[in-house]
């Protein structure tokens, strides 16, 4: 079994970009640079330190039985994060199920995301609003929305006007596991063929369930977008400046009418699959070890602390900021309402048909005589 560190080596064909060492030392990269300030690495910082406190409020909610499942995104929050800040606000992003930073990182209060996992709720925030879409439950079904999306844009003159405020594009998230169900393989045909304006953002978080990579793919995922004719480009998925810095470049790519990208962010899933898995039977001690030295908000904090960039004060506060956020969501949470089933009408077309209309009036009748009853 491989220690999951491959695809960082430091020098080689198949390095991964990084812009921040594990120690929170800047580095250069020949082709890619960070154009934020200290500013923004603060809000990264503050960003990964809030969604992993989400992400741990609701494993707790899980285990004591308020939540039917959670997948956890420990980890992977440096990946998210970075690249949720690379998008404007005229993107558009097609998540899976883990994607909890970037959920977040739109705006999406994370309540949302509780009640759904709750089962109070099918996950209805504004997808205009936000532009980010629901999550994809099912493997794999992103790719060839996300792909869809892209092509109408591209077709609805949004895509190479040079118009910064106009010009959007799209980001399709999924993990390593994905890139081996076919509606992954499929968007990516169709993106190359139409040129559409779509960035596939691949976190390789090291397993699929229990499936360790190298069992996945004889070739770095990356490597694979060659075959479908567009770039593909390994980042670091544990450094948040070298994902920004990475996404930017192909973001603008895709806006300016010059087609999609594919980026591998090597990183890797510290918890468990979801809250229903149990790792400790299939990957070792050592390399969840090997990969906690490398914990993406640890290196933020490094670099913020070296370099002066905030202050004891400055931690404290996100801290402070984080917890009172985990206190409301589990007050909400357990205070969200039981859905009563003709909430179901208000999900299943923006207009109701006559037949829904008498459907919903003969269900509303039926309900109201138990309580006739009563």
């Amino acid at each position: 079994m491989s220690d999951g560190l491959s695809g960082l080596d430091e020098s080689g064909p198949d390095a991964a970009v990084q812009l921040l060492t594990p120690t929170g030392e800047r580095v250069e990269h020949p082709d890619y640079a960070f154009a934020g300030d200290d500013a923004l690495v603060r809000q990264f910082y503050a960003d990964m330190v809030r969604v992993r406190r989400v992400d741990a409020e609701a494993i707790a909610l899980q285990r004591q039985g308020e939540l039917g499942l959670w997948p956890s995104l420990l980890g992977q929050e440096g990946a998210q994060i970075g690249a949720v800040h690379a998008m404007r606000g005229q993107d558009y992003a097609f998540p899976t199920y883990r994607e909890h930073g970037i959920t977040i990182g739109r705006g999406v209060d994370p309540l949302r995301l509780l009640a759904m996992f709750r089962g109070t709720d099918p996950g209805t925030w504004d997808v205009v609003q936000h532009g980010v879409h629901l999550y994809a439950i099912i493997i794999g079904t992103q790719g060839l929305q996300a792909t869809g999306y892209g092509m109408g844009l591209e077709r609805d003159g949004l895509v190479g006007s040079g118009d910064p405020e106009r010009d959007a594009a799209v980001v399709c998230f999924f993990g390593d596991g994905a890139t081996s169900q076919g509606d992954i393989n499929e968007g990516l045909v169709f993106a190359a063929s139409y040129n559409a304006p779509v960035v596939f953002f691949c976190q390789n978080n090291q397993w699929a369930i229990s499936e360790p990579i190298e069992r996945q793919s004889r070739a770095p995922l990356y490597r694979r977008a060659a075959g479908f004719g567009l770039p593909g480009v390994r980042v670091d998925g544990n450094d948040a400046l070298a994902v920004h810095a990475v996404t930017t470049a192909a973001l603008d790519r895709a806006r300016s009418g010059n087609g999609p990208t594919f980026i591998e962010a090597y990183t890797y899933r510290m918890g468990a699959h979801t809250t229903s898995d149990d790792p400790t039977k299939y990957r070792l001690e050592h390399e969840l070890a090997q990969w906690r030295d490398r914990d993406p908000i640890t290196r933020v904090r490094a670099y913020l602390e070296r370099t002066g960039a905030a202050d004891a004060d400055f931690f404290a506060s996100v801290d402070t900021e984080s917890d009172e956020l985990a206190m409301r969501l589990r007050k909400e949470c357990l205070a969200l309402p039981e859905p009563t089933l003709a909430e179901t009408f208000d999900w299943v077309y923006a207009t109701r048909s006559p037949e829904l209309v008498e459907q919903l009036a003969r269900h509303e009748e039926y309900a109201a005589s138990f309580e006739e009853a009563r």
